[in-house]
C-alpha cells in the first residue's frame, strides 16, 4: 500500500482531493467492465485503504468498493476498527456497504453522487453507527457522469 499524504486546512479542498483518488479507483472498475464505483479510506491524512467494485472479477455480489476498501484499510492500520478514518466513496453506499461502515465504527463517510434506488438514504438512514457524520454530494455530477457512461455503454 502506497501511503499519500494531504496537507491541507481546508476541509472542502481536502475532500475534493480525496473523492478524486477515489474516482480513480472508479476508473479502473470502468476499464474492467465493473460498475465504476470507487472508494478511499483515510486516516490522518494517509490514505490506508482503497478499492474499486470487484464483483464480476470474484463473481462475488459483496465485493463492492466499500468493502475491498475497508479490508485494506484494516489490514493497513492493524485492527477492525477504523475509528480515525473517512470513507471517499463516488455512489453512496448500499445497505450492506453502510451496515458494514456501522461495524468499522468509520468516523465518517463522504460520498460523491446519489444512489436514489440502491442508496441506503432511500432505505433506512439510521444504518450508521451513532458517530459517523454523512456529507454528500463531492463531485456527484463527475461520479454521476462516470455511472450513466458505464450503464449508456451496456444498453
Amino acid at each position: 500500500m502506497s501511503f499519500y499524504n494531504f496537507e491541507n486546512n481546508n476541509p472542502d479542498e481536502e475532500d475534493i482531493h480525496y473523492m478524486k483518488l477515489a474516482l480513480a479507483e472508479a476508473q479502473k472498475a470502468f476499464a474492467e467492465d465493473e460498475i465504476p464505483i470507487g472508494a478511499i479510506v483515510v486516516c490522518k491524512n494517509r490514505i490506508v485503504g482503497r478499492g474499486y467494485n470487484l464483483t464480476e472479477r470474484f463473481n462475488d455480489v459483496t465485493a463492492h468498493a466499500e468493502m475491498q476498501a475497508f479490508t485494506s484499510a484494516a489490514q493497513t492500520v492493524g485492527g477492525k476498527y477504523l475509528t480515525d478514518c473517512t470513507l471517499y466513496v463516488t455512489i453512496e453506499p448500499c445497505v450492506m456497504c453502510a451496515g458494514a461502515s456501522y461495524w468499522t465504527q468509520i468516523s465518517r463517510i463522504v460520498y460523491g453522487a446519489r444512489e436514489e434506488k440502491r442508496g441506503f438514504l432511500s432505505k433506512n438512514a439510521d444504518l450508521l453507527h451513532p458517530k459517523t457524520q454523512l456529507k454528500g454530494g463531492v463531485l456527484a455530477d463527475e461520479c454521476a457522469t462516470l455511472m450513466k457512461g458505464f450503464f449508456a455503454r451496456k444498453r
